[in-house]
């Protein structure tokens, strides 16, 4: 192992899913600070990594923890049908289980919001995870 780097831990998470969401049926995947016009796709998924707190455990290893937030978006007025097995392939996807040295936790969700764009409907997953770092 040896010091982390967030942006192969970032890109670990995002490749994960966008090789999931390549496979049929193909929904479009937007990260941050990445452009998207929400109004040229029924479907659309947005993925947040952001890192968290880390803390010394002993000889020289630290745990750095982050969280996954997911944004599930299908037509509005449908059902939530498509969303939910949307949100099943994600799940399923991190769900326990340990990737390049990220280990996941079990996610939580997909939880209904109030859609931002109107005319979708929105749902969220959250998933934990940690890295441990040897220095």
């Amino acid at each position: 192992m040896g010091a982390i780097n967030f942006n192969t831990v970032r890109q670990t998470i995002e490749e994960r899913l966008l090789n999931e969401l390549n496979e049929a049926p193909i929904i479009p995947v937007v990260f941050n600070n990445m452009p998207f016009d929400a109004i040229s796709s029924d479907s659309f998924v947005q993925c947040l990594t952001a890192f968290g707190d880390g803390r010394y455990l002993a000889d020289g290893v630290n745990l750095v923890v982050g969280l996954v937030t997911i944004n599930i978006f299908t037509k509005g007025g449908e059902g939530s049908g498509n969303n939910f097995t949307i949100g099943k392939r994600i799940r399923d996807l991190y769900n326990k289980v340990t990737v390049s040295d990220v280990i996941f936790d079990s996610p939580i969700g997909p939880e209904v919001l109030t859609p931002s764009p109107e005319g979708t409907f929105q749902t969220q997953l959250r998933i934990t995870f940690e890295i441990y770092e040897e220095l």
